[in-house]
């Protein structure tokens, strides 16, 4: 955890830039921030620890090397408690502030329901973030100053891959506890594959992530509980040639969650991220995903 005096002089995110963009490729990690704004954590009423429990720790760290294969990295440094820009833009719970809503605002989401929207009411494993409500102005200035300009640069990011390549595959990167909370503590796969049951990316890319992490020795799940979320469901459109896929990583391969701490298998799990990535472009380059779906 950094500790930071806001996201005027510190980038609430950043892009990771090839020399050379020479795939259609763009990888996307909205979740790994770890840039605490002072202010937030004076109105939380959890500790260093519990307030991290939503972070997808290192999730950038794993994916790194596709920079170096010529794929761009998009990351957050904000932290996904401070705000989510893997919902709508106004997915917010009136019941956490102090004032009026526009009344455009989505508060009825299923999302918004469970306390995880725009900005979220609890963290990953229920807890309650704040000390007191929360001004309207407050969560509404969020969304202003990093929420749009996150979407309005990786937005730019695609539209610019597709117009240099005729395609764009959008990977969503996301991380996933090691096992489920309540009374079912199976552990989860590897890695699940969300693709939106079928609807952001053609199945023959989907298809080959499945195959080529399986081939790696993931244990790999697809689409339950993560078929993927509003940056999948909106980015992806495969009759236009723009494909969406989410990859969601257990965080048990990789680090110590109760202590937020990359484990010794860190270098082996990103190592093997980064053949997973090279490979799922060399099958697409190779036709395994159509340009764009049959008309």
């Amino acid at each position: 955890m950094r500790v930071v005096d806001g996201f005027v002089h510190h980038p609430p995110f950043e892009v990771l830039h090839p020399p050379l963009q020479r795939v259609p490729f763009v990888f996307n990690s909205p979740h790994s921030g770890s840039a605490y704004p002072r202010a937030f954590l004076a109105a939380t009423r959890l500790d260093a620890e519990a307030i991290r429990r939503s972070e997808d720790s290192f999730v950038d760290e794993l994916f790194a090397e596709v920079v170096a294969d010529g794929a761009p990295l998009m990351r957050a440094h904000f932290p996904r408690a401070y705000l989510d820009v893997n919902r709508e833009p106004y997915e917010l719970d009136p019941k956490m502030f102090a004032g009026r809503l526009p009344a455009f605002v989505n508060a009825r989401s299923v999302r918004v329901a469970g306390g995880l929207g725009t900005i979220a009411r609890v963290v990953a494993d229920g807890e309650e973030i704040y000390a007191g409500p929360l001004a309207v102005e407050e969560g509404l200035a969020r969304i202003e100053a990093i929420y749009k300009p996150y979407h309005a640069a990786l937005r730019r990011l695609v539209t610019a891959t597709q117009a240099r390549h005729g395609v764009a595959v959008l990977v969503d990167c996301h991380s996933m506890p090691s096992a489920t909370r309540g009374q079912d503590q199976r552990p989860r796969p590897d890695v699940i594959v969300g693709d939106r049951y079928g609807t952001s990316c053609s199945a023959e890319l989907s298809d080959s992530a499945v195959a080529i992490l399986t081939d790696l020795g993931f244990t790999v799940g697809r689409n339950r509980p993560y078929a993927g979320g509003f940056i999948t469901e909106s980015y992806g459109r495969p009759a236009l040639g723009v494909h969406a896929i989410q990859i969601e990583v257990n965080r048990g391969l990789y680090m110590d969650e109760a202590r937020f701490e990359r484990s010794a298998d860190f270098l082996e799990t990103a190592r093997l991220l980064g053949r997973f990535a090279r490979r799922l472009i060399a099958d697409f380059a190779d036709g395994a995903a159509p340009r764009v779906a049959a008309e």
